[in-house]
């Protein structure tokens, strides 16, 4: 790494820190909203929800989290290790469970698949209706 190059390596890794930041104190808030609301949504939805209004109402700009969500998105498979390694660990509950578990299952991903359908329709229609 030449010396010249140094400063800017610094103000990156200081953009991505800042950027981790954001999303990281507007999940904390939401996991606060849920706990002293006693919300029954849990508290990683109720951040993700306050960053979409915060991104909406203009208070969060998209540039101040994009480079850190885009690096989250490119590696989101990564996040579902955990689940999957709990999944493993708790197979004595599951036992006897399976059709109903494949049921919701196969169930829930056509609802998630037409919901998307729909909302990329409705979309692409206001796009055209805008151009």
């Amino acid at each position: 790494m030449a010396v010249n190059q140094f400063p800017y390596i610094l103000l990156a890794m200081i953009k991505y820190l800042v950027q981790s930041g954001i999303i990281l104190l507007v999940c904390f808030a939401g996991d606060l909203l849920q706990t002293f609301l006693n919300l029954p949504v849990p508290g990683n939805i109720t951040g993700m929800l306050l960053l979409l209004v915060l991104l909406l109402t203009g208070l969060v700009k998209l540039p101040m989290i994009e480079d850190v969500g885009n690096f989250m998105l490119k590696h989101l498979s990564f996040f579902f290790i955990p689940a999957a390694v709990g999944l493993i660990t708790c197979f004595s509950v599951l036992e006897g469970k399976w059709a109903v578990l494949i049921f919701i299952s196969v169930i829930s991903t056509f609802i998630i698949a037409a919901v998307t359908g729909i909302t990329v329709q409705m979309l692409m229609k206001r796009r055209q209706a805008r151009e």
